[in-house]
């Protein structure tokens, strides 16, 4: 007997039709019918959810989308059935908030067993910065609607309810991802649709990235790392945390971008099984949905790294044919990561220069030219910093060269080691902070920076509280002071600083 299979579809950001899904929905359930399965897809939802209103949030989505389960699907939550969701961009966030909100105790069953993301902005969009009056005109991303500040105010890069969520699925134990838990997937596209280049606008052609979402923020598999100072040894911060998250499978597909009719990784599928385009994806689709239990998840991890390897050696070399002169784009592999710098108290550190130094000396000049692609501060959370890297530029690559045999770029020789200072303030005052930094070495370098991934970097610097903050004066012959001798509103500093 078939196996009945109910899918939820789940849309990105800024979504006013349910044509946004394309023809996917339709491609899967001929798919089912001709992939060797025992499933019938025998219901197909399509979700919809308001997110082009500023007073929306995140978690009111989450809400909305738990009280749709429980009223719409009744009976598949009366007799504990599960579903699986496919969603694209924001979807994930989404998704995944609401089966934080409402799953993560470990004690409530999750009816959801698997979650299929494409192109998810798990750690945001560097496009989101950008502002609702820009972001409006962009028909890659938005189809001419006002975007909600609400949600665009959690995809903005380092944001603090986002940077929440990704530490908390990164330091749990991976437990929630099992049989009677959750599966979760990422699917995502490298490319870059050049009819939809926006010139205002490099994001759109970032390399790295789909147009819109960055290859590295899409992946669940990230790290959190902390790194502190201690008033015993304050020019110095050390490493005093570091945490994997869970493995999920990751797997980019050849030549989708975010969106759009002919590359969108969702909206460019087709109905008709001939439409060998988008075959990958649908098949990387199904491999998910194949998953059944923990050692065929484990399996797909290693299936999914290999062929995304495969992909992004296939895809390196970008040739923009011209009748004067080709265009080449080099599609190496990005690395991101999202700096909070707060101090020992919890307080946010809001005001900082942060400088990236390697080699044996620590020294900024020895960065390899070219590694550094974009620095970007959160509007509202400004003790975040997002800085993305050139992963192949920075750790060293081979020559790239074209079918002729052309050099296009020659070897880079990258650094074996990556430290950092950090110049805080205030730094003088009742109240302050104490430049410090972490000597270049190959340990940071390899925690820090993967490929196609995301760390999120802790930064605790010590707040240093003078003595003077605070002092019991004593009486002399218990007389007490005149107004010029009691005087204290001049009083400095000085050298006395509390403990730790």
């Amino acid at each position: 007997m078939a196996q009945k299979l109910t899918l939820i579809f789940v849309h990105g950001y800024s979504v006013t039709n349910l044509d946004s899904y394309g023809e996917l929905p339709l491609r899967l359930r001929e798919e089912g019918k001709n992939n060797g399965l025992d499933i019938n897809v025998e219901e197909i939802f399509l979700g919809r959810y308001i997110s082009f209103h500023d007073e929306v949030r995140l978690n009111d989505i989450s809400r909305a989308f738990e009280t749709a389960l429980k009223e719409q699907l009744p009976n598949l939550i009366a007799n504990k059935e599960r579903f699986t969701c496919i969603t694209h961009s924001t979807g994930g966030p989404v998704m995944r908030n609401w089966w934080n909100m409402y799953y993560n105790d470990g004690k409530s069953a999750c009816p959801m067993s698997h979650l299929i993301m494409l192109a998810p902005a798990n750690y945001g969009s560097a496009l989101a910065q950008l502002g609702k009056g820009k972001l409006s005109r962009l028909a890659s991303w938005f189809n001419g609607v006002e975007p909600g500040q609400g949600v665009l105010d959690w995809l903005e890069l380092g944001s603090s309810p986002a940077w929440e969520l990704n530490k908390k699925w990164i330091m749990s134990d991976g437990s929630q991802i099992s049989e009677k838990g959750i599966f979760p997937f990422v699917i995502t596209g490298q490319s870059i649709d050049r009819k939809l280049y926006d010139n205002l606008n490099s994001y759109t052609g970032e390399l790295g990235s789909d147009g819109v979402v960055r290859a590295a923020t899409c992946n669940m598999n990230a790290r959190y790392v902390r790194l502190k100072q201690h008033l015993s040894k304050p020019a110095e911060l050390v490493i005093e945390e570091y945490k994997e998250a869970p493995v999920a499978p990751y797997r980019i597909v050849k030549g989708k971008a975010h969106s759009n009719d002919e590359m969108g990784v969702m909206r460019s599928v087709k109905k008709e099984l001939s439409d060998t385009k988008s075959a990958e994806t649908v098949k990387a689709i199904f491999d998910c949905i194949k998953v059944k239990n923990t050692s065929d998840y484990a399996a797909l991890i290693g299936k999914f790294a290999a062929e995304t390897a495969q992909v992004q050696k296939d895809e390196l070399l970008e040739v923009e044919k011209n009748i004067f002169k080709n265009r080449y784009f080099i599609h190496d592999r990005f690395s991101q990561i999202i700096f909070k710098i707060k101090d020992s108290e919890g307080f946010p550190i809001t005001d900082f220069d942060l400088v990236l130094t390697a080699g044996a000396k620590s020294d900024p000049n020895h960065l390899p030219e070219g590694f550094f692609a974009d620095r970007q501060q959160n509007r509202i959370n400004r003790e975040t910093v997002t800085y993305f890297f050139n992963y192949d530029i920075m750790n060293g690559c081979a020559a790239v060269k074209n079918d002729k045999g052309e050099e296009i770029r020659a070897a880079q020789p990258g650094t074996t080691m990556l430290g950092l200072e950090i110049r805080p303030r205030p730094n003088a005052g009742f109240v302050r902070y104490i430049p410090c930094k972490i000597n270049a070495s190959k340990e940071l370098l390899n925690k820090a920076l993967v490929p196609n991934s995301t760390t999120l970097l802790e930064i605790t610097l010590q707040r240093v509280v003078s003595k003077e903050v605070y002092r019991n004066e004593k009486l002399v012959d218990n007389t007490m002071p005149s107004k010029k001798q009691g005087d204290f509103s001049k009083t400095k500093p000085g050298d006395g600083i509390l403990g730790e």
